[in-house]
């Protein structure tokens, strides 16, 4: 792709060196044509046209040449040469040169006066305006072509460029879809740990009502009914104060995003009685069950509540707001 630019930009400096080269003897002729016609129609004769770069100065060089041959009253055969300057005029509506090249045509169509060389060099001209033609005829082809390869080239490097852009958004979107199956399966097995522990404290329900109504139906219809079962919730109470706390705590960090280790880590200086009530609390026990599990009375258990409640707003909310909630 560099190398086309390359030489195109080497084609455009060349052929500017040399069209600018021509409008200096266009203008020297033009300067001999009152002192020395003859000399001013030889020098435009040595011009080779088919060389010329753009049709204004082939237009230029038509006007002079009629106008050398009328001042040296020569005939042309033909008014090929003098309608290049007429035709080229007449479209960029040039009045002066159109006006001056059609009293041209007038006079070298009617001068009798015919010269061989003149003739011969005349038409010599006619063929090298020919292969003018055709050569600006293929540079425009040239010029076609290029401008379309160039076109093709950039539509091709904004395609790589877009293919490109789209392979880096596709290997984000990947990235971020890795991200999250991640996030989700670690997701599903934190699921699948509370699952466990559901079922788990599910199943102590369930074996704890199981106990209870085997201890009823033991004793039902016996005096020692109401103590038996008595004697059994007390059993069952006394568990959960001791064996069960861990538990507990364990099923509250999971079911609450490990809400007690973050309690811990922002209120290192927690007294162990008021853990023990803040696990109870997020556990979602009766304020009349935490009483029975502390040995303290119900009013107590409220004024040791709100205690607490101001004392974790003070210490623990700010980095931890979601304590507030399981008051």
């Amino acid at each position: 792709m560099r190398s086309l630019l390359y030489i195109i930009m080497l084609l455009v400096v060349a052929g500017c060196s040399f069209s600018s080269s021509q409008p200096k003897v266009l203008d020297e002729a033009q300067r001999l044509l009152q002192n020395d016609p003859s000399a001013a129609l030889s020098k435009l004769n040595d011009v080779d046209i088919s060389e010329f770069q753009d049709s204004a100065t082939m237009a230029r060089w038509a006007l002079l040449y009629s106008e050398a041959m009328v001042i040296n009253r020569l005939a042309a055969p033909t008014d090929t040469i003098v309608n290049i300057a007429i035709d080229y005029y007449s479209r960029h509506n040039l009045t002066d040169e159109f006006q001056k090249a059609s009293r041209l045509k007038a006079l070298i169509m009617s001068s009798e006066q015919s010269n061989a060389l003149a003739t011969a060099l005349y038409l010599q001209k006619e063929k090298e305006f020919l292969l003018y033609k055709e050569r600006a005829k293929r540079e425009l082809h040239t010029f076609v072509g290029l401008v379309i390869i160039l076109i093709a080239a950039g539509i091709i490097v904004w395609m790589r460029q877009r293919l490109k852009m789209q392979s880096l958004q596709n290997e984000a979107l990947m990235a971020e879809a890795s991200g999250l199956k991640n996030r989700i399966d670690a997701n599903r097995g934190h699921v699948d740990r509370l699952e466990t522990k559901l079922h788990g404290l599910l199943e102590n329900r369930f074996a704890l009502i199981d106990s209870l109504c085997q201890t009823y139906y033991e004793s039902q219809g016996t005096k020692t009914e109401r103590k038996a079962i008595i004697d059994k919730v007390k059993s069952e109470i006394e568990s959960a104060r001791t064996d069960s706390f861990p538990k507990m705590e364990q099923a509250v960090n999971d079911c609450r995003d490990n809400l007690l280790v973050k309690v811990k880590d922002s209120y290192p200086d927690i007294k162990a009685e008021e853990y023990q009530l803040l696990v109870y609390i997020a556990g979602r026990l009766s304020s009349r069950t935490i009483s029975l599990l502390l040995g303290e009375s119900v009013d107590v258990v409220y004024k040791r509540k709100s205690r607490l409640k101001s004392r974790l707003k003070e210490t623990v909310a700010p980095s931890c707001p979601d304590i507030m909630n399981v008051f």
